[in-house]
């Protein structure tokens, strides 16, 4: 008889330990979506740059007061990850708000999941991904400015989003790395890290009268525990329990949940060509899901 035979049956808790995981992870995907539509009314004041600005560096200052990172026992050698860390996060967050000035908040998240959508095919070899690829490919398509029903969308924003998706695989895989060796609490310090490359930015692009004027202090509080702060600790969580292709793709719902926060709280309405390509690249990540390796270990062990 085998040792599984002998198993007892998941109980209750371990149910709800698998579930936990999931729910971190969607409620990051509300938080930022609805921290990024809140961040855009910030744009004719601030820019994209001071916003992004803004943006880490309060979220770092509420992450450094919540974690405490200052308690962990770092080596020289433990700086590069957590360089390579903070670089990703400040990069995947300056190019996604730069996108934002042209394109709508859906499109923008559509675009920049490319990262791990693509993170996660690398992860599975199976002759079912083809598919799951090239739908994403066509949901590519049918948002690039190719054709008269999309010719709105702005090249340069495309751009922006596409690199921000870059940066948030490179965000996935550097998170992989510290989070192992050193737990949650090197969120606080990939934001600093992150804070500190675009806060100088921010200031020579806005000015600190502007970027720290009492108005927007309130907002900018918002969007950086929305954005930031809340949402990189929930995916730590969950980054540290779920397998590497399902972190990947459970993320699917982001571009739609996006899209949604963008039309009740800024009016974006998008057409039929954009909800059918964000329809398209969900369901991409969707059957990568559904294909993906039940087996593989989770981005970071517990």
């Amino acid at each position: 008889m085998s040792h599984d035979a002998v198993l007892p049956p998941p109980t209750g808790l371990s149910r709800l330990s698998s579930f936990l995981p999931m729910a971190a992870l969607f409620a990051a995907m509300v938080s930022v979506t609805t921290g990024a539509s809140i961040a855009k009314t910030l744009f004719p004041v601030t820019g994209a740059q001071g916003t992004t600005a803004l943006r880490l560096t309060t979220a770092a200052i509420m992450l450094t007061l919540l974690l405490r990172p200052w308690r962990l026992r770092l080596t020289r050698a433990d700086w590069g990850p957590l360089l390579a860390y903070g670089g990703a996060m400040a990069f995947m967050n300056s190019l996604f708000y730069q996108s934002l000035q042209t394109i709508p908040v859906g499109v923008a998240i559509a675009l920049e999941f490319t990262g791990p959508l693509g993170l996660a095919m690398l992860s599975s070899r199976r002759r079912a991904d083809f598919l799951w690829i090239g739908l994403a490919i066509l949901g590519l398509m049918l948002l690039l400015p190719m054709e008269r029903a999309t010719a709105e969308l702005d090249p340069g924003g495309i751009a922006y989003a596409l690199g921000a998706g870059l940066f948030w695989a490179l965000y996935i895989v550097t998170g992989k790395k510290v989070g192992t060796a050193h737990g949650t609490q090197v969120t606080a310090i990939g934001t600093l890290v992150a804070a500190s490359l675009v806060l100088p930015v921010g200031l020579v692009k806005t000015g600190a009268a502007t970027l720290f004027q009492p108005a927007i202090l309130g907002s900018a509080v918002m969007v950086g525990a929305l954005s930031s702060a809340l949402p990189y600790t929930l995916e730590m969580f969950a980054m540290r329990r779920l397998p590497a292709p399902t972190f990947g793709t459970l993320t699917s719902a982001e571009p739609a949940v996006g899209a949604l926060m963008a039309m009740l709280l800024l009016g974006e309405a998008l057409s039929p060509a954009h909800w059918a390509a964000i329809a398209i690249i969900m369901a991409a990540s969707i059957g990568a899901t559904l294909t993906a390796r039940r087996s593989a270990p989770p981005l970071l062990p517990e």
